[in-house]
């Protein structure tokens, strides 16, 4: 997957966590990028590491793990922030 694909993929995966769970978090779309990002490799492992694989690129599978991921990175941040 070239970085277009993994940003493009962080912006909907990081917009998805944050309809998700909104609250001022602040960061923009910097913090969604990221948090998206992040969330894809979060994602990513757990679903490997408990038997769910994807099929990488824009696909739905691959969008729904790294929304996953990247909801739990957005409540590891929040409790952090606290």
């Amino acid at each position: 997957m070239n970085i277009i694909s993994w940003i493009f993929l962080g912006i909907i995966a990081g917009a998805l966590a944050k309809l998700l769970m909104p609250g001022k978090d602040g960061g923009g779309i910097f913090l969604t990028i990221g948090l998206g990002i992040g969330g894809a490799f979060v994602g990513g492992w757990a679903g490997s590491f408990v038997g769910l694989g994807t099929t990488g690129g824009l696909s739905l599978p691959s969008i729904a793990t790294a929304t996953a991921g990247a909801f739990i990175i957005l409540l590891v941040y929040r409790l952090i922030k606290k």
